[in-house]
């Protein structure tokens, strides 16, 4: 069977905040691990639309198609000129399980969930001609799974190839997290045993590692014994922590000794009453700053991720938040419009309470607000998202935000990361056009280490 495995371009690769270098990072690991579970003799091809164009007149047997929100109508436009022809499609990820009823309109059949389990179930129905409009999760088991086929990757188009997860899910349950709206009414924290963790990491070339894991430090029994086994391989690796996990005991330390350098940290909000009403229980009543200075001195970068618009906040929320994190030596911001997913808890009040004005799901971006706000306006919201992020990324307060560090390495690599990051527009354009990103791989190892 010929099957294309399609990733649809995100909605901001028609917008003006498009930026090649956020989208050229990591190729579609899901996709991946699905084609993992196809016969030897099956013809498979992974389509990321980021970085390629897609070509809509071929002629494959079977397509599937990843959707999240703001690529559901560039999924559904996909789908519907690929079904015209007789071309069966399946569409699954986090938009379709979402709104299942709504993907099934433009799709043969939904993949609910995690596929691990599904799409093996599923692939036997389409080969025998019978497929179900609909395949649960069902039962998840990470056992006994194979490696994802990175052999179908374009490395070249990717500045990192070698990204990788231990974990699915989290164990965590924040009101306006898209995750939480996957896994419904059970188990929400999935992990894969040590040896095949190990097994994965030795299977990528390079030093460079990136965890996509929602938060690496979750089962720290699995990750102690993970780092303790990483030691000795000369690797480094970014991936996403939570204050909490920092501050509980020594793992932060093993994973810095593993080769732990940069950390993505969920602040969300510098405002305690917010944290309590999005129940971001891993930062309730926990010290930012110990945290923060924890990190510092044994030399591990932050990009603080942060949520402006829960309903606590008021105009001064944005200057307040960016100021914080400039003082605090975030390395790198990512900020966010509260956003209300559907399938999320926060979702489901603002429904009941006629809070949300659109559902063009084009718009659920995090860069535009969607819901009636009781202290700030759309056109004050988005204005005021943009000024953070002009105002954090500004010459003067990266060298002022990175004189916060206590030791000079710290200092000159929060200068040169954060500068790279949002300064250097020009040449990761170029890198990316002439697809060189794999000779900026080693500037990156350089920097983090």
């Amino acid at each position: 069977m010929k099957i294309r495995f399609i990733l649809p371009a995100l909605e901001e690769a028609k917008s003006p905040y498009w930026r090649p270098i956020k989208y050229s990072l990591f190729p579609p690991l899901g996709l991946a691990t699905l084609a993992s579970l196809c016969d030897e003799d099956d013809e498979i091809e992974i389509v990321d639309e980021h970085v390629e164009e897609i070509n809509l007149n071929d002629n494959p047997d079977l397509v599937c198609i990843e959707s999240y929100i703001t690529n559901a109508f560039r999924a559904y436009k996909i789908a519907d000129s690929y079904r015209s022809r007789g071309i069966k499609v399946a569409m699954g990820g986090i938009h379709a399980t979402s709104l299942p009823q709504e993907a099934k309109a433009h799709c043969d059949t939904v993949l609910l969930g995690l596929g691990e389990r599904s799409f093996v179930e599923f692939l036997k129905d389409c080969k025998d001609g019978h497929i179900k409009p609909f395949y649960e999760q069902g039962q998840v088991s990470l056992e006994g799974l194979p490696l994802p086929r990175r052999d179908l990757f374009k490395r070249e188009k990717y500045l990192v190839p070698n990204s990788m997860v231990f974990s699915r899910g989290c164990p965590n349950k924040c009101s306006f997290c898209y995750v939480s709206s996957f896994f419904q009414g059970g188990k929400t924290f999935f992990t894969y045993e040590v040896d095949r963790i190990l097994k994965e990491i030795e299977s990528m070339k390079g030093r460079h590692l990136y965890f996509l894991d929602d938060n690496i430090l979750a089962d720290k029994k699995l990750v102690r014994q993970v780092f303790k086994e990483m030691k000795g391989m000369n690797r480094v690796f970014q991936g996403a922590i939570t204050v909490d996990s920092i501050l509980e005991d020594d793992t932060i330390e093993l994973a810095y000794e593993a080769g732990f350098r940069s950390a993505f940290i969920g602040f969300e909000s510098v405002n305690m009453d917010s944290l309590i009403q999005a129940n971001k229980l891993s930062n309730i009543n926990m010290d930012y700053n110990q945290a923060i200075k924890k990190l510092d001195q044994l030399g591990i970068m932050i990009n603080g991720s942060f949520i402006f618009g829960l309903d606590n906040d008021n105009l001064d929320v944005f200057d307040k938040t960016t100021e914080w994190a400039i003082n605090n030596g975030i390395t790198t911001a990512t900020n966010h419009i509260l956003t209300p997913y559907p399938g999320t808890s926060i979702y489901k009040k603002m429904i009941h309470d006629k809070r949300i004005y659109t559902n063009d799901w084009r718009l659920y971006d995090t860069r535009h607000l969607v819901f009636n706000h009781p202290n700030i306006t759309k056109e004050q919201m988005e204005y005021g998202y943009n000024k953070a992020y002009k105002d954090f990324y500004r010459w003067g307060n990266i060298i002022k935000s990175s004189k916060e560090h206590e030791e000079i390495r710290m200092k000159m690599k929060h200068f040169s990361y954060a500068g790279a990051w949002k300064k250097f527009e020009p040449v990761w354009n170029f890198l990316i056009k002439n697809e060189l990103l794999s000779t900026a791989r080693g500037t990156l190892v350089r920097t983090l280490k």
